[in-house]
């Protein structure tokens, strides 16, 4: 009787996790480390994961629907957290910041002028694993968004190269290892000297 009463328990604790879901973070939320956001077709999630064998935490995105864990973006890739006192939530300011709550630091955010954003700014994760930090409620207007910022990962409907009129470029940079994805020594962007061409580094040595 004990042991079916366990696991009811455990069947309406799985089911609760899976109903309470969310897709978006607001003011006076966070995101701990073993809570995840979940796209509203369920083709992404977003939250702590360690890559390989390492134990360092970092906040990415990840394929929800496939077996093995397959990470697209990155957000502290050079700035991990030991252990799992992470937690990413929307400051004061309206800022997406991923803080380490043992050491008392902000180890990373979105950096947004505060003239941009309003204090009821929202971020989603889309249903393209595109992460949109907007700037009010209404979610009219973006301020940040994780495709303009990729790691080693090109999505559907990601625009890649130079944008003119904000002046940055984006661009891809391989991880470091299997277990590590701070920023590595291969790279591809676009180059606008001459003909536009995309092409591929090696540290700052062009490889094709």
């Amino acid at each position: 009787m004990y042991q079916r009463k366990e696991i009811l328990t455990y069947f309406l604790v799985f089911i609760f996790r899976i109903c309470s879901s969310t897709d978006t973070i607001g003011p006076n939320q966070s995101l701990k480390d073993g809570d995840i956001l979940v796209s509203s077709g369920n083709a992404f999630a977003l939250g702590f994961f360690s890559p390989g064998k390492s134990r360092n935490r970092y906040i990415g995105i990840w394929y929800n629907k496939v077996p093995e864990q397959t990470v697209v973006w990155v957000a502290n890739r050079d700035n991990p957290i030991n252990g799992t006192s992470g937690v990413f939530a929307i400051d004061p300011a309206g800022n997406l910041v991923l803080s380490d709550e043992s050491r008392n630091l902000s180890v990373w955010s979105t950096n947004v002028s505060s003239i941009t954003l309003q204090k009821s700014s929202s971020a989603q994760l889309m249903e393209t694993g595109n992460f949109v930090l907007f700037q009010d409620q209404s979610r009219s207007v973006i301020a940040w968004q994780s495709f303009d910022y990729p790691t080693n990962t090109i999505l559907p409907n990601m625009k890649v190269g130079w944008n003119r009129k904000t002046g940055l470029n984006k661009f891809f940079r391989s991880w470091k290892s299997h277990d590590d994805p701070g920023t590595g020594e291969y790279g591809y962007k676009l180059e606008l000297n001459g003909t536009p061409q995309f092409f591929i580094y090696k540290g700052s040595d062009r490889l094709w």
